[in-house]
């Protein structure tokens, strides 16, 4: 797990271990990037199954609660299969976008 800074977003990139291992170490490194929004890049792996992807739910869940921004980053992946509950996009750029948007729906009370 690499974890990057830029600004207010964090963005964690999966190396080598499974997705199932990422979470945990996530969850127990939680407190140092629970202040930012977060962008988890599973681009380096194989096809990225939904099962995996629904991995991330309770950890996503908890940081959007909080009022900050989480998406996952894999071209690998079939979009149209994925959950409504977490947001996963193909690019490192259109995650970027995502935060951008949801921060101003936020400052806008949405």
């Amino acid at each position: 797990m690499i974890i990057d800074k830029d600004g207010n977003i964090t963005i964690i990139t999966q190396e080598k271990t499974s997705v199932i291992e990422l979470v945990k170490k996530m969850d127990v490194v939680y407190n140092r990037f629970k202040n930012d929004n977060i962008i988890v890049s599973l681009t380096s792996l194989k096809p990225v199954t939904i099962e995996q992807v629904v991995e991330f739910l309770q950890l996503s869940n908890k940081h959007r609660k909080s009022n900050y921004s989480f998406v996952i980053v894999s071209d690998k992946v079939n979009l149209d299969d994925m959950p409504d509950e977490i947001i996963v996009v193909p690019t490192i750029q259109e995650a970027y976008d995502i935060i951008e948007m949801e921060e101003i729906e936020r400052d806008l009370g949405f």
